[in-house]
């Protein structure tokens, strides 16, 4: 369960696989222009940062163990400092509560502090290679398969679909191009996000990893809600009491 725990940790830093047809067509855009014009867009974004709130529902599960839990929660994050968790309810089992959510945000609170330069999605750590377009909701996307430069942990091996607007990110799936753990057999994930207010948000992620031991173990997460500045610090402000920080894996109130 502890090795388990660290492989659903390790996804936190990427985003199961959901597959749709894309043609390999000529982009009236050149290929390289447009991932110029998303590292632009990243880029503005994160010169634009601002407080930001969200609703979460976090759904994880190990079948053959027949375990499963559901949570509730307003995720914040501001400006500076650490993601902050006001869990709201759960439901089910404890080890799954502690073992994979709980790790699964811990993780996320690392990989935002020490991890999200050297994982970005840019060209000084992947290969773009232009496959074409695929509709995303109503909207086009552009399709690059992209490829680790080296085989560190926490790359994957899949595909970027850029907004065809904004350029910036609608989803980002694939393998992990090197497993956390000898006990793990695959590692997929898959993440969307929402263009809203001018930037990307999360929309949906879901992690699916098949190990040697208890065979899968799945998580979903949904995000809703989405709050900024003032809006996003008021729900937190006015609950003070009930602010949660994850600390070593474990919920401290």
């Amino acid at each position: 369960m502890r090795r388990l725990s660290r492989a659903l940790a390790a996804l936190v830093t990427i985003p199961i696989a959901i597959f749709a047809d894309s043609l390999p067509e000529a982009s009236p855009t050149p290929a390289s222009e447009i991932v110029d014009r998303y590292l632009s867009a990243i880029r503005t974004e994160q010169a634009d940062v601002k407080d930001l709130s969200m609703e979460v529902d976090i759904e994880a599960s190990i079948p053959r163990l027949r375990r499963s839990g559901r949570m509730q929660a307003l995720k914040f994050i501001p400006r500076l400092g650490q993601i902050i968790y006001r869990v709201i309810r759960f439901e089910g089992d404890e080890t799954v509560k502690k073992d994979v959510i709980a790790r699964y945000l811990t993780a996320e609170k690392e990989a935002r502090n020490k991890l999200a330069g050297s994982l970005s999605i840019s060209p000084e750590n992947y290969r773009f290679k232009y496959k074409g377009t695929a509709d995303w909701l109503g909207q086009t996307a552009y399709v690059f398969q992209v490829t680790p430069k080296q085989k560190r942990l926490g790359l994957f091996r899949g595909e970027l679909w850029i907004d065809s607007e904004t350029y910036l990110p609608l989803r980002e799936w694939g393998e992990l191009v090197r497993n956390p753990s000898v006990f793990l057999k695959n590692v997929y994930f898959v993440r969307d996000y929402h263009i809203w207010e001018g930037r990307s948000v999360p929309r949906r992620i879901i992690s699916d990893v098949t190990t040697r031991l208890v065979g899968k173990a799945q998580l979903t997460i949904w995000f809703n809600n989405y709050a900024l500045g003032e809006f996003a610090r008021a729900p937190v402000a006015a609950d003070g009491q009930a602010q949660v920080r994850l600390v070593n894996g474990s919920y401290s109130r």
